[in-house]
């Protein structure tokens, strides 16, 4: 039995034969569309005759929430936040508005306020879509060390599951322009898994003492105690002075496979979110250019730890070629250090204290300036 748009769809083809044929074969189609669909003589010559008006299919067009008043703010949220993606911004938002109001950055009212604690991260991703831009990416510099390789055990992105904090993920990134020849400046980048705190420190170069130094000044400076250092196959971390130097301050030394970016996901991703949207690509030398970076690096750190919402994948499954991913609650660095027990309560009351006195705006404020000084200090890439 045919359908009732099946029907619609054969007297439309039949219409325009219908139109052209003479007496006898406009009786002989008649008769077989009778049979076909079963509607009445007169009605399908009504149909033939007086074809029903294409429909046109008018949008829903609702009254907005989100007028210009609150989009302003919202931008202007937005970029004292850095640019991030809605669904951080949304789950940020509260303390964000908090702060700007409290150092006079933003005034909202309260309807406005209100509509902005409320917004969706679709919304706020829909709101600023003519905000974003694009970036580029660059070359990478790790060389394999092969010194003490098969002594430091192998850890994979599946085997962390620590649940405390301190255990980190390291790497470098090289500030070579587009020419790894000569001498340059690198950043040493460290995540910690659990809550997402991340330092960055400015290195003249990649030797073994350097990278052993810059690991000494970040620990005096982490609100936990480093447990656990994750690093690439870099010579930089697979030697003798590195792995002594753990074994001697109690802290699990392990390396990531070969070639497998993904055992270390989290400090891949700072590396781009956080040094290379930064600093950028262009090539660096000389004591100028490294105190300049540390000067930045000391900013980038508060307004990163404090004030940018990490989303940490939790689950992850795949069902044929649909994969599923689990987040927990979007949170900052600091609310999460602020959530664990093994912090004692002193360290929470003096990140208490430090998170209250930052403004978001003014610390990206800072990181501008820093960076424009920064970026007058590039030499010219090397092709």
């Amino acid at each position: 039995m045919m359908s009732r748009k099946s029907k619609q769809e054969l007297l439309d083809t039949v219409r325009p034969r219908y139109y052209k044929a003479g007496r006898k074969e406009k009786k002989r189609i008649l008769d077989e569309l009778v049979a076909n669909t079963g509607y009445e003589r007169k009605y399908i010559i009504q149909v033939l005759n007086h074809p029903a008006p294409p429909q046109v299919r008018r949008k829903r067009r609702g009254k907005s929430r989100y007028g210009l008043r609150v989009k302003a703010a919202l931008i202007q949220i937005w970029r004292a936040a850095n640019c991030i993606c809605g669904k951080r911004l949304v789950a940020g938002m509260q303390d964000l508005i908090d702060a700007l109001e409290r150092h006079h950055e933003l005034s909202l009212e309260d309807e406005i306020r209100d509509l902005l604690l409320h917004i969706s991260p679709a919304t706020v991703d829909r709101l600023l879509y003519s905000e974003r831009d694009k970036k580029r990416h660059g070359l990478g510099t790790t060389k394999p060390g092969t010194l003490l390789k098969q002594s430091i055990p192998i850890r994979t992105f599946a085997d962390w599951d620590e649940q405390r904090p301190g255990f980190f993920e390291a790497d470098l990134v090289a500030h070579c322009g587009n020419s790894a020849a000569g001498a340059y400046l690198y950043t040493l980048v460290l995540v910690d898994v659990h809550t997402g705190w991340t330092e960055c420190i400015a290195l003249a170069n990649k030797g073994q003492q350097t990278v052993k130094k810059a690991l000494d000044a970040v620990r005096q400076r982490l609100p936990f105690p480093m447990l656990g250092l994750d690093s690439d196959n870099d010579a930089a971390f697979i030697n003798g002075t590195l792995a002594r130097y753990c074994a001697q301050e109690q802290i699990t030394f392990t390396r990531s496979r070969p070639n497998k970016k993904n055992d270390q996901a989290y400090v891949e991703q700072k590396n781009w979110t956080t040094v290379r949207q930064t600093v950028g690509y262009d090539r660096y030398e000389g004591q100028r250019a490294l105190r300049s970076m540390q000067a930045l690096y000391q900013v980038l750190r508060l307004y990163t730890n404090f004030f940018q919402p990490v989303m940490k994948m939790t689950a992850k499954k795949r069902v044929g070629s649909k994969v599923t991913k689990q987040y927990d609650s979007i949170q900052t660095p600091f609310r999460r250090v602020l959530s664990l027990p093994e912090v004692p309560d002193v360290k929470k009351a003096q990140l208490q204290e430090c998170y209250l006195s930052l403004n978001p705006a003014a610390l990206l404020r800072q990181i501008h300036e820093l960076q424009e000084q920064l970026w007058r200090l590039a030499k010219s890439k090397i092709l």
